[in-house]
């Protein structure tokens, strides 16, 4: 097979590139971004919510969450983080892809790349996020690779199983609107379980040392799979945390990120993920043993 690129309208945007190898096909924007909008296997759904209120939305001087994929830096921070994706980028295309590149604005400074490669033969994705400070001066920010979801799915995240003796092995997250009752997280003993409700609003997050680095959302009939690598040694910010998710009524986010860094004028960081989607897998309950048995299937 071949990765073919070619120009697509989507969601009310021009210009879109679609990057396709017969299997699946990526759609990123090119007057907003950059961003992914699209994931999927050809034909089939898209594995990304997309903001039907913000669809084909552009050139506005209000902060955006269209959905899809996107890069960000943390800690989080309001209006730091919150910069405006509502333009044009510049694209380049590569061999079996793509590289999405953000003009760096006039306030934060910090240029947003995202280069994607897909697999010619497989359902697999390689995303190189890269961040460059554009400012006179040096900022400590973290990597944060951010993909929202679409609605209906189950996720699930390995807690971290390291044997440390008589001192604690791992450390949960949590945000002040985060209720540890909710009905849609369950604490298990190997696995957290996280369910996306279109019918609850009230929003959900926690983070993670995912030491394991990946995390699986079952969903459509489908399963996606996000690789991402845990650095033992680094420091991560909020709390030390690799990995974070959140979820409200019309979407769940899968949250990977990268070491914090001092990062000095014109420098970069990248942080890298790989998607797999597999077709025709049944979405399980929460019973951790099906479950464990779909994992150690599907996750080598």
């Amino acid at each position: 097979m071949s990765v073919n690129i070619k120009k697509i309208t989507y969601s009310g945007w021009n210009n879109c590139i679609e990057v396709s190898n017969g299997i699946v096909d990526i759609v990123a924007t090119t007057e907003i971004g950059p961003r992914i909008i699209r994931f999927g296997f050809i034909g089939d759904v898209n594995e990304f919510s997309v903001n039907s209120e913000d669809a084909g939305k552009k050139g506005e001087n209000i902060w955006r969450n269209y959905g899809g994929h996107r890069l960000w830096h943390s800690p989080e921070a309001m209006p730091r983080t919150y910069s405006l994706d509502n333009f044009p980028i510049d694209y380049k295309e590569l061999e079996n892809g793509i590289k999405l590149i953000q003009k760096s604005d006039s306030w934060v400074n910090m240029q947003k790349e995202i280069e994607i490669t897909l697999d010619p033969d497989k359902p697999k994705v390689k995303v190189l996020h890269k961040i460059t400070n554009k400012g006179a001066w040096p900022v400590e920010l973290s990597p944060w690779s951010i993909s929202v979801m679409a609605t209906g799915g189950l996720q699930v995240v390995q807690q971290p199983d390291k044997d440390t003796g008589l001192l604690p092995n791992r450390a949960l997250v949590l945000w002040p609107y985060s209720k540890m009752n909710d009905h849609r997280i369950h604490w298990g003993e190997k696995y957290i379980i996280f369910e996306q409700d279109v019918n609850t609003k009230e929003p959900f997050k926690f983070g993670i040392q995912n030491e394991n680095g990946w995390a699986a959302y079952f969903n459509h009939n489908h399963l996606f799979v996000k690789h991402f690598k845990h650095d033992e040694n680094a420091t991560y910010p909020d709390y030390n945390a690799s990995y974070e998710t959140y979820t409200t009524d019309w979407m769940m986010e899968m949250e990977s990120l990268g070491p914090m860094v001092k990062l000095e004028p014109e420098a970069s960081t990248s942080h890298v993920e790989e998607w797999e989607l597999f077709d025709n897998v049944k979405r399980p309950s929460i019973d951790e043993k099906e479950i464990d048995e779909l994992i150690k299937f599907y996750i080598k």
